[in-house]
């Protein structure tokens, strides 16, 4: 396996819905670099070959260890199912049911499984647009559950600005994939999966975390999650950060006329959904984020959004000053 160890998803299928276990999630990580560094990553019907002694190498664990939990690997693949949702040709909402391999194999004497991606699966790991979500492999060597890997996974969507919209804790239970009869007090909730898993991704990532709950009366109706590199991370990362990323307090030269145009826009937008007030509709949605683009903590929320629309900071700056 080559040294190149970038994991790159789409995000739509970071936020699916998925159960599987960890390994599988791990050897999933490890055929998408594979299929990366192989050069075929289009190629409907490809097959990849992931070692036991790569996952030994890049997990750190003994040799009967990794080629149990490769085999193990297979078979939760191929049994499981991923839900994930686009738009169809009318720009409705579309929930779409997927499995993430049409073919897994393992070789017991040849200690390596083999994956063949479903078809569904392949644009999401491969003709990636600018709707996407990019870690190394080494931040997540050592994390050893799945909710924190997936929650990771979810932080790094938004890495950019280091803090999550509001995500409900029905979206939340399913994109971590926890049945309806799992973890039904939120004490559980809380203890055994938010708290491990902030736990884990603290002690052994990049970055530290932490969660705030938001509520609905007196019941807790979702978390928002908030994160920042290390100090001895920061280096690596400012160098390799985007050129078209603003710096976190960039004030966005607008004028009323554009920001009420994006603002109209932001406010139909499927991923600020949950960013929605009950009972708003979406002219008052609008009209509070217009308010909002005024203040620059919320600008630095909005900004992703706002270039998924088109907007650019450069050149809106000429056209106010023009």
């Amino acid at each position: 396996m080559s040294k190149n160890g970038m994991v790159s998803k789409a995000n739509a299928f970071i936020e699916s819905s998925y159960t599987i276990n960890l390994v599988a999630q791990r050897v999933i990580i490890l055929a998408i670099i594979e299929a990366r560094n192989q050069g075929s990553m289009s190629e409907v019907g490809g097959i990849h070959r992931i070692k036991a002694s790569d996952y030994q190498k890049h997990f750190e664990c003994d040799k009967t260890t990794s080629y149990r939990s490769l085999k193990s690997a297979c078979e939760s693949l191929y049994e499981s199912e991923f839900v994930w949702s686009d738009k169809d040709n009318k720009g409705r909402d579309k929930i779409n049911h997927s499995r993430f391999v049409q073919r897994a194999s393992y070789s017991e004497g040849g200690a390596y499984v083999e994956v063949m991606f479903g078809n569904d699966v392949i644009p999401l790991i491969t003709r990636l647009s600018e709707k996407y979500t990019e870690y190394e492999l080494k931040q997540i060597k050592d994390l050893n559950s799945i909710y924190a890997l997936r929650i990771f996974e979810i932080l790094m969507q938004w890495f950019s600005i280091g803090k999550t919209p509001p995500i409900t804790l029905e979206t939340l239970r399913a994109r971590l994939g926890i049945g309806d009869d799992q973890y039904k007090l939120m004490s559980d909730f809380k203890k055994r999966v938010l708290d491990h898993a902030i736990k884990e991704i603290n002690d052994n990532t990049n970055i530290s975390a932490t969660y705030e709950q938001h509520k609905e009366g007196r019941r807790i109706s979702g978390f928002t999650f908030k994160f920042k590199v290390k100090a001895e991370s920061k280096k690596v990362t400012d160098s390799k950060r985007d050129g078209d990323t603003p710096d976190m307090l960039t004030n966005l030269k607008m004028t009323d006329k554009q920001r009420g145009v994006f603002a109209d826009k932001l406010s139909k937008m499927k991923e600020l959904s949950d960013y929605a007030k009950q009972g708003e509709d979406y002219k008052q949605f609008a009209e509070r984020i217009e308010c909002e683009l005024l203040d620059e903590e919320k600008q630095v929320f909005y900004f992703p959004y706002l270039q998924k629309l088109g907007f650019n900071q450069n050149l809106y700056i000429k056209k106010v000053a023009g």
